[in-house]
């Protein structure tokens, strides 16, 4: 592995703003460039983009992908969208270059199910290419399907899995209070849902990664959505819920086999949520229960698992790579030995 890694950043909102605030704090890692569609950011300084105190860095953003990839790059960290068909063309040009990829892209995380032949594509180019790719967060990629499988390895036997995530969506990105609902008529919520507006992307994708690792052959993947009604006012430092309106989703993904629930992932998250936690439950010989009182802060979490994957990452055997397959760790700060 080198002792410095050429990382360019893809897609400079939020989380990628908190993904390179972190990467200039590994001294074994270079950023060589910026990547970011708006128009409004393509020449800024990214550290002056990303809110960092150091600014400026001296690496300009830009709104072309090819030239920024056309100098050599070992890593792209990828944070532009939910949807794996949206980010197929930028996925596939992040390879052609020659780079590896770690990707937020909820739906990459575990894509055989929803989208076999977009996987299949990507896990061919990376070979040709000879490099690795995989989708990972918090969640998908950590909470709900990584810490389960993980915790699974002290179990004789599992017969079902469970997680319920709570998520006091006060303390996130406007962003995400927005895509949860929070402020919206609960008549407006349901439209919105209908139309494929409104969800927390990657449940069903945790519910395949999770029984595929436990080796539990489901008959159906089902998901349900429904708005959690806010029951007094609820500030947040972006916007006000007031009583009886949005302040966020409840959603439940749900496996099943021979009529049984054998993996349920329930999600939580709303403004105002009193008692956050993360709780996985396996069932079997033995029993094993985690319990995370507080809960993992997603943006943060995100942009850490997204930067300690990079060592990982460099080192995989080529192609579409996932989190169950790969390990988890911690990126020290230092130089690499």
């Amino acid at each position: 592995m080198r002792k410095r890694i050429r990382v360019v950043q893809y897609g400079v909102g939020p989380i990628g703003a908190s993904i390179v605030r972190l990467l200039r704090q590994k001294a074994s890692v270079d950023i060589v460039g910026a990547i970011d569609r708006d128009p409004a950011k393509a020449g800024r300084d990214l550290g002056e983009l990303s809110g960092a105190t150091d600014a400026p860095w001296g690496v300009a953003v830009s709104a072309r992908a090819p030239g920024v990839l056309a100098e050599p790059v070992d890593v792209v960290i990828h944070s532009t969208s939910s949807s794996l068909p949206g980010v197929m063309e930028e996925l596939l040009g992040c390879i052609s270059a020659g780079a590896c990829v770690i990707s937020t892209c909820e739906e990459l995380s575990y894509p055989f199910r929803k989208h076999p032949e977009l996987a299949a594509r990507l896990d061919a180019a990376a070979r040709e290419e000879g490099v690795a790719l995989v989708g990972t967060g918090v969640n998908p990629g950590f909470v709900m399907d990584k810490l389960v499988l993980v915790l699974s390895a002290a179990s004789q036997r599992v017969d079902s899995a469970k997680a319920v995530r709570i998520v006091n969506a006060s303390e996130r990105r406007l962003p995400l209070q927005k895509k949860i609902g929070a402020g919206m008529a609960p008549e407006e919520f349901r439209r919105r849902v209908a139309a494929g507006a409104i969800k927390h992307h990657g449940l069903p994708e945790s519910v395949a990664m999770v029984a595929d690792g436990l080796g539990i052959t489901l008959d159906d993947i089902s998901e349900t959505i429904e708005p959690v009604i806010a029951r007094e006012v609820v500030k947040t430092p972006f916007l006000e819920v007031t009583a009886g309106h949005v302040a966020g989703v409840h959603q439940i993904a749900r496996g099943t086999a021979g009529g049984r629930d054998r993996v349920v992932l329930e999600l939580q998250m709303y403004v105002g949520a009193k008692q956050p936690s993360d709780t996985i439950e396996l069932h079997g010989e033995p029993n094993v229960s985690l319990s995370i009182p507080g809960g993992t802060h997603g943006d943060v979490a995100t942009a850490a698992i997204a930067v300690n994957a990079i060592p990982v990452i460099v080192a995989a055997p080529a192609g579409l790579r996932t989190v169950r397959d790969l390990p988890l760790a911690f990126f020290p700060p230092g130089p690499m030995a």
